[in-house]
């Protein structure tokens, strides 16, 4: 996780490299477990941008012998994103589908794919009004979201569990959800998703 310290007795997290792999799975579940892909990384820094480039990639590797990871850009702001993206379509014309790692490179993904008329799979991570339109206008098949609700609760639990002394794992998974038009309004889902 992002937080290197001794100080926290626990960190509630997202397990990033699981959930992207969870993303490589319903991308390759939409392209027929073949074809050529790319990935859009928020950055090549944090915790959570070398987690879910990794967990993406690797889940490819590990799982669909038959889909080749052609590209890997990074870009942390939509237009950057789009950018990135029309470069690689251009690049990629044989290119099947394309993750997006976060909330802006998720956008800069929809945009791109409505700018060219790309006729991609598009899966993003995280939420937000335009890309939760783009889900249900079917630009993007879907995302992965945390699960802030969970993290609040591990959070406020494991403080009352510290406060009576008991032993914490160093590490809490709060778990994620994938999403698409067909489980957005969800209460389970739309309780986890932001505008």
């Amino acid at each position: 996780p992002g937080v290197e310290s001794v100080v926290p007795l626990t960190t509630c997290t997202t397990d990033n490299v699981n959930a992207a792999g969870a993303a490589a799975d319903k991308l390759a579940e939409a392209i027929g477990g073949e074809g050529e892909v790319a990935a859009e990384i928020h950055d090549q820094t944090s915790a959570t941008g070398i987690g879910r480039r990794d967990g993406f990639l690797n889940r490819i590797k590990e799982k669909y012998p038959n889909i080749t990871v052609v590209d890997v850009k990074y870009a942390n702001d939509a237009l950057k994103a789009a950018d990135d993206i029309k470069a690689t379509l251009q690049a990629f014309p044989n290119l099947k589908g394309i993750f997006a790692s976060n909330e802006g490179a998720a956008i800069g993904l929809a945009v791109a794919m409505k700018e060219t008329g790309a006729k991609i799979v598009g899966v993003g991570y995280d939420s937000g009004k335009t890309q939760k339109d783009a889900i249900m206008d079917g630009t993007l098949l879907g995302s992965i979201t945390q699960n802030p609700v969970g993290i609040g609760e591990c959070v406020v639990d494991s403080l009352a569990k510290a406060m009576k002394g008991e032993e914490l794992p160093k590490i809490m998974d709060t778990g994620y959800y994938w999403y698409d038009k067909t489980n957005m309004t969800d209460p389970q889902i739309a309780a986890v998703l932001y505008d």
